[in-house]
């Protein structure tokens, strides 16, 4: 069934006036089976407010659409968080002069569009010329929650990586201690200590005379750290001239945040999100 907002109101009173013959626990029950949608977003929050001129729609499970914006595309959006797969060659986070479009500019506009007192809130980023998965949150409290253990809550987060040359190994593991400088910088020490520790996992997918195709696994989220780890091993990431490049065959940093696995920080739901390796990176492989 289908409703029209007409007042400011709680999302389950609104349900409780709308199917008088139910009780509040049953209709707390459907929001739990994802059977409520405002504005086509399923929505589980009982408290969540509803503004004059939304449509609350009640019935079969509704399914998670796809959502594209101008270089960011909405693969999942519920009461808490949100997670997007960003296209290369945007920002993802404000710089400090907050003039260039952002993907957190561009998700926080369309949230407020559906709702004008919806906040956003960033835990993580991509550098620009990276792709791929991304998530924010919705509210303060699981920014700083998220922040303070994203070690424990992120299970997994891989990348589709394209490097100079051919590796020698098909599988490895790179171990250093990275440290960031005032020219932006970040430079790998071998000596423990000297630095932040950072672990990555790589393994070969394909390769061409010129170039490798990896998928890589952080066992810790350190800035910059596959493009100065892949540096470390002697094959840059193509295109990361920062780091070592000597070729850009792609137009774009040969870096794609391909999988996102992590602890729901509310639900405690175990969340898992996949995006595909560009057809650009497999097309250089075959050239």
């Amino acid at each position: 069934m289908q409703f029209k907002v007409s007042a400011e109101v709680a999302l389950l009173d609104f349900l409780t006036k709308a199917y008088t013959g139910k009780s509040r626990t049953s209709l707390k029950a459907m929001l739990a089976k994802r059977l409520v949608s405002v504005d086509g977003r399923v929505t589980t929050q009982f408290n969540h407010t509803l503004t004059p001129g939304q449509t609350v729609v009640v019935g079969k499970r509704t399914p998670l659409e796809n959502v594209s914006l101008n270089g960011v595309t909405i693969i999942y959006d519920d009461d808490h968080l949100v997670v997007i797969e960003k296209s290369a060659g945007l920002l993802s986070v404000p710089t400090d002069t907050g003039k260039e479009r952002t993907a957190h500019g561009i998700v926080a506009g369309h949230l407020k569009r559906v709702n004008p007192r919806s906040q956003l809130f960033i835990v993580h980023r991509l550098d620009r010329e990276t792709s791929g998965l991304m998530m924010f949150v919705k509210q303060k409290a699981l920014q700083v929650q998220l922040r303070q253990n994203w070690q424990e809550s992120i299970l997994t987060r891989s990348y589709a990586v394209v490097v100079e040359g051919r590796l020698a190994q098909d599988t490895g593991k790179i171990v250093s201690w990275l440290k960031g400088t005032d020219t932006l910088r970040t430079y790998s020490s071998a000596v423990e200590g000297e630095g932040q520790k950072a672990i990555t996992h790589y393994q070969v997918v394909a390769a061409s005379s010129k170039y490798t195709l990896v998928d890589v696994n952080l066992e810790t989220g350190r800035k910059n750290q596959i493009r100065v780890h892949m540096q470390d091993l002697g094959h840059p990431v193509v295109g990361d001239e920062k780091y070592g490049a000597a070729t850009d065959p792609l137009k774009r940093l040969g870096l794609h945040a391909r999988e996102l696995k992590f602890t729901h920080p509310v639900t405690g739901r175990t969340m898992a999100f996949t995006s595909p390796r560009p057809k650009e990176f497999m097309w250089l492989l075959k050239s």
